[in-house]
């Protein structure tokens, strides 16, 4: 349920609203718009039975919320939320870019890509260190000693970091060197995990799970923001259908579905959706057109030689060209995008 104050009302009467919600035991949200304040309600409604919050000064109205997620949806906050990571947001005007190789192999490669995909625009460094593997004969990350080379490259080039956690401990390891932690999707219904997460307060992308529904992709979110973290960016990577094609199924309606439902940011990793490196560029370019806030794309210097996933890494020059294709297209689409055209040394 959510309780929304009528415009213009008085601070004394939203905390006593506010008051009269945690003596009864409920959790409280409260999103402040222009005109109207909205209070959500979270816990068990039936101690509200006997009480008559719509008789109470300021309130408006009480509207029941159907959804059985709360945090993440847009009836408890309205207004699109827009996650600050270390001065870099997400969810505004501007479209940011993720990128860098599916692993972190060593100094010269992660050096080397930080360097080429800074020019071109990117925002984030990403890069695997703690690497979930469907084989445990494969490459399993640098684990500690890759974060290390994440935080040189993040000296270097001024690139904000960011790296797939896979466990409570990892947890606790990469939050000394990364500015947003990832959820990948193996880990994506790993409920215990989503809470440390939210107790951490670090920002987080959390990308769908391959075979989960969109409700289950956002109570899922609940988890990390019923811990008190609300700085969550969600992100489509693709689910299993019949198609063989590629690797996953890119669902491009997930970004309109998530801005109809949710006022969470939402960016594509068409990556991983596709799992081949030939389609990465125009299903960039139809997410940005379909509203994405932002897009996580795997780039390597040299992707076959790469330790992992190498099939569906691009180059830094593909890479730059996909900028510069984005570049022309977010003024269309009302969005912004800073593409370095004159390629400036660092």
């Amino acid at each position: 349920m959510i309780i929304i104050m009528r415009p213009n009302t008085s601070e004394m009467d939203i905390e006593n609203v506010v008051n009269t919600l945690k003596s009864l035991g409920l959790g409280v949200h409260i999103s402040k718009g222009v005109e109207k304040t909205i209070i959500g309600i979270i816990g068990d409604k039936r101690v509200l039975e006997e009480v008559p919050l719509d008789l109470m000064p300021g309130v408006e109205k009480l509207v029941p919320v159907v959804e059985s997620y709360k945090l993440a949806s847009k009836a408890f906050h309205p207004e699109p939320s827009i996650i600050d990571v270390n001065g870099v947001k997400i969810g505004g005007a501007e479209l940011v870019l993720m990128a860098g190789p599916c692993s972190v192999e060593n100094r010269e490669q992660i050096i080397e890509t930080a360097i080429a995909v800074k020019k071109s625009g990117a925002k984030f460094l990403r890069g695997g260190t703690f690497k979930p593997r469907t084989s445990p004969y494969s490459f399993q990350g640098l684990e500690e000693e890759g974060l290390k080379l994440l935080k040189e490259a993040k000296e270097i080039t001024g690139l904000l970091i960011i790296s797939e956690i896979t466990s409570e401990k990892t947890l606790e390891i990469a939050y000394k060197y990364v500015d947003m932690v990832q959820i990948g999707a193996r880990n994506s219904q790993n409920f215990q995990l989503l809470k440390e997460v939210g107790r951490s307060k670090k920002p987080v992308l959390y990308k769908r799970g391959p075979s989960m529904t969109i409700e289950e992709w956002l109570n899922a979110t609940e988890y990390i923001m019923s811990e008190g973290n609300e700085n969550v960016v969600l992100c489509e990577r693709g689910i299993r259908t019949f198609e063989t094609a590629t690797r996953y199924t890119m669902d491009i309606s997930a970004i309109s579905v998530i801005k109809s439902l949710s006022h969470l940011p939402i960016i594509v990793d068409p990556s991983h959706a596709t799992g081949k490196s030939q389609y990465v560029q125009s299903l960039s370019k139809a997410a940005v057109a379909a509203g994405a806030d932002g897009l996580i794309i795997e780039v390597h210097p040299n992707p076959m030689r790469a330790l992992s996933d190498a099939s569906q890494q691009i180059t830094p020059f593909e890479f730059d060209n996909l900028c510069s294709d984005i570049y022309k297209i977010a003024p269309i689409v009302g969005r912004d995008f800073k593409y370095n055209q004159n390629h400036s040394q660092l």
